[in-house]
Order: C-alpha cells, then structure tokens, then sequence
C-alpha cells in the first residue's frame, strides 16, 4: 500500500468517532476512579430524613426566581424515606400563603466538602411548572452573596422541556442574571420513568459532569480570579423541587398533575484523588 494511502488509513482509524470537543486529543481516559467515601445516605429506614446528615431551608419567598412553593420543615408529607427510598413530595395545597408545598433538604454543617465525587442516584417528577434539583451552594460564602460565592447544579431539569437535563456553574461573571452562565445540556429519554445517576468529579482545574458515567460537559478554571473560579471552597448539598419560576414556570404550571415526586435512591460523596 502506498504510503500516503497508509498514512490516510491510520488518520481515519485515529479520528473516527471523535466529537470536535475531543478531536485535539482522540485518546479520551476513562473516568477517574473515585477516592474513599467520605458520605452517603442509602436510605435504609423509614420516616423523616436522618437529621445527622440533612436539614431544611424553610419559607415560601419565592428565593430570588420568583417560585411559588412553601418548603415545609420535618413534614413528612413532602420528605420521607420508605423502602430504601427519599420522596421529595411536591404537593397543590394551600399553605402559610402560598399553593403549593415541597421540601428543600440540605446538608449544610453536616457534609461540606472541598473537591470530590458527587453522586446521586435519582428519578425526577414530570409535570409543567416542576424544577428539580440536584445541587450545591457555598457553605462559608467566602466571597459574599450569590453569585459571588459560585453555585454548582449537578442537575436542573424544567417540566415544559422534558427530556433535557441541565449541568451548570454560576459565578460572578457567570450568571444567568447576566446571560453567561456556563452550562452543558443531555438528552435523557425517560428520566421520569428510570432512575439515573447524576453527579460530579470536582477538581481544582475542573468540574465535569456527568450523567450514568457519560461526561456531557466540563467546566474549566480558567486561573484568573474567583469572579470566574470561586470553587475553592467548601460546598453543600441540596436536594429539591421548586414550582413554576422564572424558568420552570415559563409555561405555566400544570396543576391537575400533582402531587409530584422526585425519588432518591442514594447519596454518596467521595474524597477527590487529585
């Protein structure tokens, strides 16, 4: 074979296959392996969440994206463990002002971490108007208020765009006040029906995400200031479902679909091998 056509050969065989994200380096390592578990819930028992690793945000003040749940404390209507599960229950009822109930748990001053895996085996409620979450805030707020400080959202989905999950990072100079927040989008088919694993490796450089072992996207530190990377410090963990909003409210909110249910099989958190 002659050797241009030899040559031709190998570039195909190197190249085929490759996303144009991956084509400077076709060679893509599999997933670090993840460090020792330093946090987990696999809920294996019964009634209200273990108050060692989970606390509430309460209130119904819309929390800055005009939503328009309560978020109830230690009710066992809208968060419980049964059969090896966590129900976040979203609930139509009147209560202390607003129409609807949920529950925002989180672990705050009972898991915060600094780097690492973030994993949580989930099945998202399907309904117009829902916002689940899986995500984390800053602990300390090392650098002021939101955004200042960062927010990660390991996953965002919206009720009226079913099959997508959202992975973002919010910053000072990247925000969706601002329009440039940075995120990365999967299409999942059926993530109302399915449990999937939605999760992070977070790294001093990076933060990739990840949905059932596919990495769909990466966030990088760019080494500048912490308007862009404020990530150096100590995250918590939350887990909710907000009605309507700014977002998941764009289409409306479909009532005669509640009550819905965002179902939790576990949580687990590892130390960071880097």
């Amino acid at each position: 074979m002659p050797r241009l056509l030899i040559i031709s050969f190998l570039f195909v065989l190197l190249f085929n296959g490759c996303s144009e994200e991956d084509a400077s380096n076709p060679f893509v390592d599999e997933p670090a392996a993840p460090g020792s578990l330093v946090f987990s819930d696999e809920f294996n028992y019964s009634g209200l969440p273990d108050p060692d690793k989970w606390g509430y945000d309460e209130g119904g003040s819309g929390w800055g994206n005009d939503e328009e749940q309560y978020y109830t404390r230690e009710r066992i209507e809208n968060a419980k463990v049964e059969n090896g599960i966590l129900t976040i229950t979203a609930i139509k009822e009147e209560y202390s002002g607003n129409q609807y109930t949920s529950a925002r748990l989180v672990t705050a001053g009972k898991g915060d971490w600094l780097y690492g895996r973030i994993e949580v085996r989930a099945k998202i409620p399907r309904a117009v108007g829902t916002w689940p979450a899986i995500w984390m805030l800053p602990t300390d707020w090392v650098y002021g208020g939101w955004p200042s400080s960062g927010e990660i959202d390991i996953m965002e989905h919206v009720g009226w765009d079913p099959k997508v999950v959202h992975g973002s990072v919010h910053t000072a100079l990247y925000n969706h006040k601002i329009g440039t927040q940075k995120s990365g989008q999967i299409v999942v088919d059926d993530p109302f029906d399915e449990f999937h694993v939605y999760r992070i490796d977070w790294f001093a450089d990076r933060i990739e995400f990840y949905l059932d072992d596919n990495n769909y996207y990466t966030f990088y530190n760019e080494n500048k200031t912490e308007g862009e990377w404020p990530f150096d410090q100590e995250f918590h963990l939350i887990l909710n479902i907000a009605i309507g909003g700014a977002w998941g409210g764009i289409q409306g909110i479909q009532d005669e679909s509640f009550p819905q249910k965002m179902e939790i099989d576990y949580v687990r958190i590892y130390a960071s091998t880097e």
